[in-house]
Order: structure tokens, then C-alpha cells, then sequence
């Protein structure tokens, strides 16, 4: 049960819920930024056309073969299907065996600087964390990133090429500036997401909210009144986030109304 005496004892600890909040910014925020470079490639990669066997798919005569195995050998693209595989991967399995194989397996044998960033957050545990969450967060946006460059109408891209760009220059200059404008929302979203997420970080020790709770906790013999505390430090970073975007979100689509 809730009590005034318990939230007394719970204030004591304040300043391990301020280093959470620090904290859980600081993760999110990389997270968004190194997952979206990574969805960024990963998005590519799965549009790409890169067919190294295609020669297997032509007969004698000069004809592509519709149906067989060489048929099928001939459309495989290998870089994207890497890239399928990687997305799938991570959007079937759970984030909590996710981030126990990167922070146990991939890291365990890894030695990393012990130092303290911002004086509190162990970098050893922190940067497990921030790949763990970019490697979960970069496979949802791919698709959002994915989703969003085969909304622009191919027709631009034909003009592209008669004005003589290149695919790459055709993708950062036409293709990419659109797209960015309407996955914005979702990329925000997303955002939102991770924020909420970023929560599991504390069973691999890293100084978030939740570790904050759990300090707390094993202080003051309380459970209750440290969870309603970290309930509304998410809300206030979740809530005004949320509204922000909608926001951008409203100014953005006034010159799709017509």
C-alpha cells in the first residue's frame, strides 16, 4: 500500500531517479541516432537490385526463364536478403534475450574503459545497452525507412536518370529528402518507444529509471511509492514528446492539404 511516510523515504533517493532521467535520455537519444543510421543502410540494402546470378536465369536463345531453379537462382539477391534475414531476426525474438546476448556474449570477452560518464553511468554497461537497443530500434525503422522511399512515385526517379543523375545522387537529392518528410511521425514515434524501452537496460546494470527503482527498493524496503515515481517521471518524458510530434506532425501535412 501507498503511504506518506513511504514517498518520505522514497524522496531520500530523488537524486537516483535524476541520474536515471539523465540517463534514459542519454540512451534513447543514441539509440535513435545510431538505429536510424543503421535502418538507413538496412532499407537500402533491401531495395537494392543486386542479382549476381542473374546470367542463370537467361536460356540459350537469349530468353529470362519464368519458373524453375535457375529461374529462382537468377532473382536472389543476396544483400537484401541478408538484410530480410537481420530484420526478421530481430523483430521475432525478444528484447531481453537481444540484449543478454549482446551485453553476455558479444561484450563478455570485450574489455571496455571503466570510466563514468557524466560522473554515474557506467560506460562498461551503457554501451552494451546503446547497441542492444540501436541493433532492436534499427530493425522497426528499416521497414518504417523502406516503407517511405517506395512511396515516392517512381516517376521521379525515370526523370532523375533523363537528367543523367545517378541512383546514388537520385537517392540523396529526390528520393531520401521526401521520404524523411513522411516518416518523420513514425521515426518520432518510435523515439517515444524507446524511451519506454530503454527500461530493460537495468537488468544489465545500467543507471536508468528502473535501476533507480530498484536502489530504492533494496534501500528502503518499498516498492509502491519508487514505482509511482518512475511512472511519472515516463510520463513526463513520454507525454510532452508525444504532443510535440503531433504537433510537427500538423505542420508538416498543411501543404499536402489542398
Amino acid at each position: 500500500m501507498f503511504s506518506a511516510a513511504g514517498f518520505q523515504k522514497t524522496w531520500e533517493y530523488i537524486e537516483l531517479f535524476k541520474q536515471g532521467l539523465v540517463c534514459t535520455i542519454a540512451l534513447s537519444a543514441l539509440t535513435v541516432i545510431f538505429g536510424f543510421i543503421l535502418a538507413l543502410f538496412l532499407a537500402i540494402m533491401r531495395l537494392s537490385d543486386i542479382r549476381p546470378f542473374r546470367s542463370f536465369g537467361i536460356d540459350s536463345e537469349g530468353h529470362e526463364i519464368e519458373d524453375g531453379p535457375m529461374a529462382a537462382l537468377s532473382r536472389f539477391n543476396p544483400i537484401s536478403f541478408i538484410a530480410t534475414v537481420y530484420v526478421e531476426v530481430f523483430r521475432a525474438t525478444p528484447m531481453l534475450v537481444q540484449l543478454f546476448i549482446i551485453y553476455y556474449v558479444v561484450f563478455g570477452n570485450i574489455s571496455l574503459p571503466g570510466y563514468k560518464i557524466f560522473g554515474f553511468i557506467r560506460f562498461e554497461r551503457f554501451l552494451p545497452g546503446v547497441v542492444a537497443l540501436a541493433m532492436n530500434s534499427g530493425a522497426y525503422l528499416s521497414e518504417i525507412i523502406r516503407a517511405g522511399i517506395q512511396s515516392i512515385d517512381g516517376g521521379q526517379t525515370e526523370a532523375a536518370r533523363s537528367l543523367g543523375l545517378s541512383q546514388i545522387q537520385n537517392m540523396r537529392y529526390i528520393v531520401l529528402p521526401q521520404a524523411i518528410k513522411n516518416i518523420l511521425p513514425p521515426i518520432a514515434n518510435e523515439f517515444v518507444t524507446i524511451i519506454k524501452e530503454s527500461s530493460i537496460c537495468y537488468t544489465i546494470g545500467v543507471q536508468e529509471i528502473m535501476y533507480a527503482v530498484t536502489a530504492t527498493k533494496g534501500a528502503t524496503y518499498r516498492i509502491a511509492e519508487p514505482l509511482i515515481i518512475a511512472t511519472v517521471v515516463y510520463f513526463c518524458l513520454t507525454f510532452p514528446t508525444s504532443k510535440i510530434i503531433a504537433y510537427f506532425e500538423r505542420r508538416m501535412s498543411r501543404g499536402d492539404k489542398r
